[in-house]
């Protein structure tokens, strides 16, 4: 089976400012371990598929840093948007460019900003996805969860599907009922109890043809801009016709715009130590910590507390005493302070930034 990882390194991260910046969003940062999130990403799809079928997507100020962290990615498998459109039109200009090359080629969308704790694991759902990839199905991958997530979205498990090759036991593939949005902690709690949900990946495999024809049925305006766009690759007008017609298409999410719709949806359940690393509290799940739950980094320290992430300099000691569960985070130009419970809130303060006019700091 001839895979085509295509990993989607758009997005600005604000959720991780003051580390992240504009032209260093958060899949470019070292978040779990000593290398970047991409990296990592690229490195963990070997023996399952190759470099040389490896796509990603990003914007033109990320395209750099990009061929920086990538180096040994082929020329043409960097795919640059023009601008940010969200992950249907992402999707859609992936698939154009493998079925070029391989109409039935299985892709598998993955987010460069992911964080996953078993890699082999992680191949062997994989690997059961694009089985059922193979066949005609849209395959997505359904974390089990531990916990009553509300950070997370959610499938609903329908009935359980024909197995084939590796996707049999602990792989078997479910149909899915319908997507959930990330609920209450109360709503978390009873999926958990119900056994019958899984948390959303964000992880799709499908054949190129095959999501080209989903688009078309759900999303024709997009469908008739990736037509376009099809036609013109391969020739010197490709760029032309992509920076004319590709900052028209929707912006909208290949889930909202095209997996809730589609009647090809299959799951297959795994447990690989995933994480989105979704915002500064989720270093503790990533990252090594001391007896009591702390995070530190740099010439950070944390007296009589618990749970904190305080993330220093070097040379430029940043002491924390007698508070639980906080985040602290100083890049040397900004500090950040926050409870880690509206870590997902960090945002706010780059907005409030960009309203003062502080872009030197975005």
């Amino acid at each position: 089976m001839t895979i085509y990882p295509v990993i989607m390194a758009g997005g600005s991260g604000t959720r991780f400012w003051p580390l992240s910046r504009k032209n260093r969003p958060k899949q470019f940062l070292p978040l779990a371990g000593d290398g970047p999130l991409i990296t990592s990403t690229v490195e963990r799809l070997p023996p399952l598929a190759r470099i040389e079928r490896t796509y990603v997507v990003c914007g033109p100020s990320h395209a750099a840093a990009v061929r920086r962290l990538v180096p040994n990615l082929p020329k043409a498998n960097l795919l640059v948007e023009p601008c940010p459109r969200n992950t249907a039109p992402c999707v859609g200009l992936a698939a154009l460019h493998v079925s070029r090359r391989d109409p039935k080629g299985i892709m598998a969308m993955l987010p460069a900003d992911h964080h996953i704790a078993r890699p082999d694991a992680f191949r062997q759902a994989l690997a059961a996805a694009a089985e059922l990839a193979r066949n005609g199905a849209i395959a997505t991958i359904g974390i089990r969860p531990s916990r009553p997530e509300t950070g997370y979205g959610y499938l609903k498990v329908g009935g359980r599907m024909p197995a084939t090759g590796k996707a049999r036991g602990q792989h078997h593939p479910h149909r899915v009922e319908r997507f959930v949005e990330k609920p209450d902690v109360v709503t978390a709690a009873r999926y958990l109890a119900e056994g019958n949900y899984l948390w959303n990946s964000g992880i799709f495999l499908f054949r190129a043809d095959v999501i080209l024809e989903e688009i078309r049925k759900a999303m024709p305006v997009l469908g008739e801009q990736l037509d376009v766009i099809g036609e013109a690759l391969g020739t010197p007008g490709y760029l032309r016709t992509l920076k004319r017609v590709f900052p028209g298409a929707p912006s909208i999410s290949i889930d909202y715009g095209v997996m809730e719709k589609s009647q090809r949806i299959a799951v297959v359940p795994a447990e690989f130590g995933w994480s989105d690393v979704g915002s500064f509290a989720a270093l503790s799940e990533v990252r090594a910590t001391d007896d009591l739950g702390n995070v530190v980094e740099g010439e950070a320290m944390v007296i009589d507390g618990r749970g904190d992430v305080v993330l220093a300099q070097r040379r430029r000691p940043v002491a924390v005493i007698g508070v639980d569960d906080v985040v602290v985070v100083d890049s040397g130009d900004a500090v950040l302070v926050v409870k880690k419970d509206r870590a997902q809130d960090v945002r706010k303060a780059v907005e409030e930034l960009r309203r003062r006019g502080r872009e030197d700091v975005l």
